[in-house]
């Protein structure tokens, strides 16, 4: 089932190594003349076609876009017990971790009387999508919620696309995970008019304001990260999210079973989902070939899941040692790595590209799915060469604050004059030569300080 790419007896450079791994992915650009209109209909006409735009695609139109506040309340009241004790104790543990990302002001004495100041400013309001499609995703709304929380963000929305199921509200489990965290703004639209509508703004069935946001974060299938890119700009995004993806670096000590359990869970995701051994052990490969075959057959999304091991973008990679194990993975920068070697921790400690690392046999990715306490947001196809997961910091804008007295501006003034006018730009000089000179502009390059005011 899984296709075999063997790297053993030769040395790949970055780019070849990149050309040769398994890797599959969705082209945004097709479809971002279906999702255009979309995008534009909004803008014009806000939530009315926000609404039409659900009912051709999803096949049903809600009463309104908010979720009303009983109906939020009574999808708490009735969620499963063992549910709800999880998701509370998924949110605790994901307070516990992001609380401490959050960063002070640093204050640095550039020169005596001068100043900058880096302070940290949360983004005035969020919206958090949270998918619908093949599963339900209450953890997803756990995962946008506590860091937005965590960064001071003193508004947000989720929206999370409409059920028929439902009475055209998102799922249940999604509503009572957004009552636990005590959101009370939730929009029942989804796809590609749920970023255009929180981009925009208009008003609801009923007149009320629906406010634009400043940023939006959440995974979505193609058309939210095609709606995504098109928005971008008007509003923050946290990135393009590609089909989920995870990466296991394994040596012959590993356990083929549990090995081969982890890359059919992430294949449960999406048909177009990426699940990738890397290994120094042909024997372990069989083995695990053998259990996936043997376990695919038991699973309840069987038909997704052979689909998604079958695909281009799934495979085995044969390398000659963890040496060039370790090569393999920085080059394919996998959403999800998880090591599974002799002396695990140190040989992720040496790992430089991945969204998130699982160190050992008893840190599963779907333990970060749900309860590590770490996100599960995280930058996918190849992006974690450059760009992080979601974080608290994904919330917070850095700005500086600049604070130079008069002696301060003085004493750098002449290299602020002879700079400006290297890039032929008098008038930066100027900005400075006025403070000192007095009515007129002085153009003498020499700046004459005088006394401190």
């Amino acid at each position: 089932m899984l296709a075999r790419t063997d790297l053993r007896g030769g040395t790949l450079s970055t780019a070849a190594l990149r050309r040769a791994l398994p890797r599959g992915g969705t082209d945004v650009d097709s479809v971002l003349a279906t999702v255009r209109p979309v995008v534009d209909a909004v803008r014009e006409t806000g939530s009315t076609a926000a609404l039409d735009a659900g009912e051709r695609f999803d096949g049903v139109r809600p009463d309104s876009v908010r979720v009303p506040a009983d109906v939020i309340g009574r999808a708490l009241d009735d969620v499963d017990p063992d549910v709800r004790a999880a998701l509370t104790e998924s949110i605790r543990r994901a307070r516990i971790v992001h609380a401490d990302q959050r960063r002070g002001s640093t204050r640095t004495d550039v020169a005596p009387g001068g100043s900058v100041t880096e302070k940290w400013i949360p983004v005035a309001r969020v919206g958090l999508y949270v998918p619908g499609g093949n599963a339900v995703y209450p953890s997803s709304v756990v995962m946008n919620v506590v860091p937005a929380q965590e960064a001071g963000v003193g508004s947000l929305v989720v929206a999370s696309p409409p059920q028929s199921a439902f009475g055209g509200w998102p799922h249940p489990t999604i509503l009572a995970a957004c009552a636990l965290l005590g959101v009370d703004e939730v929009w029942a639209v989804g796809g590609a008019q749920a970023v255009a509508l929180l981009t925009y703004g208009g008003e609801d069935t009923d007149a009320t304001e629906l406010e634009p946001v400043d940023l939006i974060t959440g995974p979505g299938n193609i058309y939210v990260t095609a709606a995504k890119r098109l928005c971008r700009g008007l509003v923050g995004i946290d990135s393009e999210a590609g089909p989920t993806e995870i990466a296991i670096l394994a040596d012959g000590d590993a356990d083929p079973v549990a090995v081969a359990a982890d890359l059919i869970s992430q294949a449960e995701h999406d048909v177009l989902a990426a699940s990738v051994l890397v290994t120094d052990s042909a024997d372990l490969a069989d083995a695990v070939d053998a259990e996936v075959d043997r376990q695919v057959e038991s699973t309840k999304h069987h038909e997704r899941v052979r689909a998604a091991l079958s695909g281009q973008q799934s495979g085995i990679v044969l390398v000659d040692d963890l040496e060039a194990g370790l090569r393999v993975v920085d080059a394919y920068a996998a959403e999800h790595l998880e090591i599974q070697t002799a002396d695990a921790p140190a040989v992720a400690d040496r790992v430089r590209n991945a969204g998130a690392i699982f160190v050992g046999r008893y840190a599963p990715v779907s333990l970060g799915d749900y309860c590590a306490g770490s996100n599960h947001v995280l930058p996918t196809s190849g992006s974690a060469r450059h760009s992080s997961g979601l974080s608290v910091q994904t919330f917070l804008r850095g700005v500086h604050v600049i604070d130079y007295d008069r002696a301060a501006l003085a004493e750098v003034a002449p290299h602020v004059v002879n700079l400006a006018t290297a890039e032929d730009l008098p008038a930066h000089g100027d900005a400075v030569r006025v403070r000192f000179a007095g009515p007129g502009i002085d153009t003498d390059p020499d700046i004459d300080t005088g006394a401190p005011s």
